[in-house]
């Protein structure tokens, strides 16, 4: 099932991600810099209008999948982009429209956490800060390995190992990207699916 989810694989150890050009990639994603994909959120919040407000998802073709912002596209677009559709769509119902809209990106979690699931997450948010919104490593968990799979912006996947034990670590800097999946391992678990990736 994992495979479905996968293209070809770059593969990358913890050794390599301390390297300059990892941690070249450490620094958070300004807003400008975010491009949402399908399956991705945009949080809307307009003031005064609850009924305008909430986290809505991107469909295929980049438009939110809501019957009231049905044709206002923010996916696949700068989010620089997407602010200012959504901001021409409100200011059809009054002139100078007060909201805030937030980039939310599909993150994956799942292994030996306390709630494997699929979370809508900032940008910003490093991969230790994921796994510690899907509950934490559980007691079974090898927190010396987690498995990273993300999309770069060439369409290929990128394989991480990254490591929980180092505060100050890779875990610490790398920021999730859309459709990213985080695979905590067990401590029992062999480790033959990393050297398969890296042959």
């Amino acid at each position: 099932m994992q495979r479905s989810f996968l293209g070809p694989l770059l593969v990358i150890t913890v050794a390599s991600l301390v390297s300059g050009r990892a941690q070249a990639q450490s620094p958070a994603p300004t807003t400008e810099q975010v491009t949402l994909a399908p399956g991705d959120s945009v949080r809307i919040v307009v003031w005064r209008k609850p009924e305008m407000s909430g986290d809505f998802i991107v469909g295929p073709d980049g438009t939110i999948t809501h019957p009231l912002y049905r044709a206002v596209r923010v996916g696949g677009v700068p989010f620089s982009t997407a602010e200012v559709n959504v901001r021409n769509f409100l200011a059809r119902f009054e002139q100078d429209p007060q909201f805030v809209v937030e980039p939310l990106v599909r993150v994956a979690v799942s292994g030996e956490v306390g709630r494997a699931q699929v979370f809508a997450l900032r940008p910003e948010t490093s991969i230790a800060d994921a796994v510690a919104q899907a509950g934490g490593p559980s007691q079974y968990a090898n927190r010396n390995r987690v498995r990273v799979l993300r999309q770069e912006g060439s369409g290929r996947q990128r394989e991480l190992v990254v490591s929980l034990l180092d505060a100050e670590g890779t875990a610490a800097k790398i920021r999730v990207h859309s459709r990213s999946w985080l695979t905590v391992r067990s401590r029992s678990s062999k480790t033959s699916w990393f050297r398969r990736s890296g042959s």
